[in-house]
């Protein structure tokens, strides 16, 4: 049977696009088929709208969890595009006519497992072996994408194909894959051929690899076509970017360098074959000047000139990339490729992205999405550069309106939600507040992936408070602790759900909170604390977790000191929970502080416990006030006493040193009574000691250290600031490697 006309391109080439433009213009199809999975009919419709603007993608994804998904990325200078774009401005039908994306999709070999530690057959990287020091890219630029003689792309494209074809024949793992989708597309265009099209009326557009697959395959029986795996898919048309074109080749073969591929295209257009060049090296020319640094037109141009000598020589008659690389660096870079980076990254990438207008076909979340970027004013953020955006969470009452007043707090529970999704096109900094929580700053970058991510969460929900919500629901039914739960309920307040909150908080009731260790108690009562103080700034009411935290507060007073027999490789993590207990019982009034400074009291006294942490209590205490210095002095004697193993009274002295710092280096007697302690131990047991003094030392400032040193020379009788300088000089090596050495020896301990 006789075949369609058959145009083989590369799927991004502004040469296959203008030539294949020439050939629709002459042959007036009266039907285009192009090589796309042909369940996405629909979104040619809205491919051809005139608010669309390249690049975009048609994304396939599964229906079921997980999600699997399939881009199919469109630059204007992609041959499918134009010949969408042709069939609409001239009347013809334009179908896809490749597998259904519900195939591809259960065909997925990383779904099946397939290819797990086998080393796949790489078809371009054979390409680049066999196209020597400049790859198949460059080769392919030179030999094919500047060139305007008529019938010289079709003919290029079909045996660079069936050069490519013979090269990879059985050895790429997706070789039967490509048999089966050219036995579906042959089995279309002889479909489109009984509906009554001649073969003369049919352009069939499609990847150069396949033409010869194409001309040879049988077309799929009825029964083969019955017999395909299928997997109940979605579809969508998403905003794309020349910076995603860039880093990931997307549908066929893509390239490096999108933005300069678009100047190849606007050459043919303009119809000026030295258009890319001029363009490419006045753009890095710009970028240059921008920055400050001279580069005059004469330099640009003598840079067109060398490119041209450099691709004559190279063997064609225009310059391609990396000629105008080259030109560049000597002309512009002066040899220093750092000094044009960044214009050659504009010149090559860019920064386009494309655009999709209102009405266009996407899921309720992405609607959603973008709904709530118009009504918070967010649309400016929506930009490939990464953008900082300060918020203020407070009533603004200098305006009039109730959604102006809280603007910036409803921005806040649109980004949290999107950050508890995991949509990454809002990350949330840190910001150091010393009496609030007013504030937040946020870093907000679009990007494509966040587009496949909002995708990805439409099976939780049709909007992003009900895909957050489930989401949500989910870490709490997996949640194996109270601190995973108390992570929910915070993340909950943050996003201003109340639902969320309670849901959180009937679950964070009915945990056996006697089970869970001090450090995970501790943690959950952190969270708690957070938003107790501040869940009210988001208009939220934190009453119901007042009782939660009384409890689990009581609950962390009772186990304190069981906790605290442990070694010292657990103690810092029962620190980090005394810290946090402490902290939360400071920021309440209904913590009554009596049940946790009496069992910091028992810690602090008890000599069965883990030392550190006994010196570690008595340092909060001592801050608190709570310990009298008379108690003080006789610990300090008690602890750093000849009868004391030396290495659990440095243990104790490093726990006390490690808060209030400068009140203990006010206290003569302390390092008088360390001083004096020093003095009776022997050779071995100064060893000892010296490894956890080293430690209980190490975090002090230099600052510290010099206080101590002058409080030291006043004890000895020695001028201050020598000791002090003694104290902060650098140890001899000899001295580092012996200390280094008692780091490495146990001790028997």
């Amino acid at each position: 049977m006789e075949l369609p006309i058959l145009f083989g391109v590369r799927h991004l080439s502004p040469a296959g696009a203008w030539h294949l433009l020439r050939l629709l213009e002459e042959k007036r199809p009266r039907l285009v088929l192009v090589e796309g999975p042909c369940d996405l009919d629909p979104l040619l419709e809205d491919l051809v709208r005139p608010g669309t603007q390249t690049p975009v993608a048609m994304l396939a994804y599964t229906q079921e969890a997980p999600v699997r998904s399939i881009l199919y990325p469109l630059a204007v200078y992609s041959p499918e595009y134009q010949a969408i774009l042709w069939a609409h401005k001239n009347g013809a039908r334009c179908r896809f006519m490749d597998l259904p994306s519900e195939v591809f999709l259960a065909m997925d070999r990383r779904e099946r497992g397939e290819g797990e530690g086998e080393e796949d057959f790489d078809a371009y990287k054979e390409l680049d072996r066999l196209a020597g020091a400049d790859g198949h890219e460059m080769f392919w630029e030179r030999t094919l994408e500047h060139t305007t003689a008529s019938g010289a792309y079709l003919r290029g494209a079909a045996a660079f194909g069936r050069s490519l074809r013979e090269v990879t024949a059985g050895r790429e793992a997706d070789w039967p894959e490509n048999l089966v989708r050219e036995a579906h597309m042959r089995r279309v265009m002889e479909d489109a051929m009984a509906e009554g099209y001649a073969p003369e009326e049919i352009v069939a557009v499609t990847g150069a690899y396949h033409l010869e697959g194409l001309k040879n395959a049988a077309p799929m029986t009825d029964r083969e076509k019955k017999a395909l795996p299928r997997k109940a898919a979605g579809f969508t048309l998403m905003p794309y970017s020349y910076y995603r074109l860039s880093s990931r080749s997307g549908y066929g073969a893509g390239n490096k360098a999108p933005a300069y591929y678009g100047l190849i295209w606007e050459g043919f257009l303009r119809g000026e074959p030295d258009y890319a060049a001029r363009s490419y090296l006045s753009g890095i020319a710009r970028s240059l000047r921008e920055e400050g640094s001279p580069a005059s037109s004469a330099s640009v141009i003598e840079g067109v000139r060398l490119a041209g000598e450099l691709a004559r020589l190279r063997g064609s008659s225009v310059p391609v990339l990396r000629d105008l690389r080259d030109a560049a660096l000597t002309c512009l870079g002066e040899g220093s490729f750092s000094a044009i980076s960044r214009g050659t990254a504009r010149a090559e990438i860019g920064s386009r992205i494309g655009a999709l207008p209102e009405g266009v076909s996407r899921t309720s979340i992405q609607e959603d999405f973008y709904r709530q970027l118009k009504t918070l004013k967010l649309e400016k953020y929506r930009d490939m550069a990464a953008q900082d955006l300060a918020l203020d969470l407070r009533e603004n009452r200098s305006v009039k309106s109730r959604e102006a007043a809280f603007l910036d707090l409803n921005r806040s529970f649109f980004l949290h939600r999107l950050r508890v999704l995991g949509v990454s096109f809002a990350a949330w900094q840190p910001v150091q507040q010393d009496s609030a929580t007013w504030a937040e700053r946020w870093v907000l970058r679009w990007s494509p992936e966040a587009e496949m991510e909002l995708v990805e969460s439409a099976l939780k929900g049709d909007t992003i408070p009900q895909a957050a919500s489930f989401r949500m629901k989910e870490r709490v039914e997996a949640a194996d602790g109270v601190a995973g739960v108390a992570g929910v309920l915070e993340d909950a307040f943050a996003c201003g759900m109340p639902e969320a909150v309670r849901y959180a908080t009937g679950a964070l009731q009915g945990m056996a909170v006697d089970a869970a260790s001090l450090e995970e108690l501790a943690a959950t009562a952190q969270r708690l604390s957070h938003v107790v103080q501040y869940g009210g700034l988001r208009l939220l009411d934190p009453a119901p977790l007042i009782p939660i935290l009384q409890q689990i507060y009581l609950r962390c007073c009772l186990i304190l000191s069981a906790a605290c027999t442990c070694d010292d490789s657990a103690a810092g993590g029962v620190i980090q929970a005394m810290e946090r207990l402490n902290a939360a019982q400071l920021a309440h009034d209904f913590l009554d502080p009596a049940p946790w400074l009496s069992a910091l009291s028992d810690v602090a006294r008890w000599d069965h416990l883990n030392t550190r942490l006994s010196g570690f209590a008595a340092a909060i205490l001592l801050e608190r006030g709570a310990m009298e210095p008379e108690e003080l002095s006789r610990e300090v004697s008690r602890r750093l006493s000849r009868g004391t193993p030396a290495e659990l009274g440095a243990g104790w002295f490093q726990g006390l040193s490690m808060r209030n710092r400068y009140a203990l280096i006010a206290r003569l007697s302390l390092w008088q009574s360390l001083s004096d302690y020093l003095d009776t131990l022997d050779e071995e047991e100064f060893k000892r000691a010296l490894v956890f003094l080293r430690r209980a030392f190490a975090d002090f400032s230099a600052k510290e250290k010099d206080s101590i040193g002058e409080n030291l020379g006043e004890l000895w009788g020695l001028n201050g600031q020598q000791v002090s300088e003694a104290v902060n000089a650098p140890l001899a090596q000899e001295a580092q490697e012996m200390l280094e050495g008692l780091e490495d020896f146990d001790f028997d301990l």
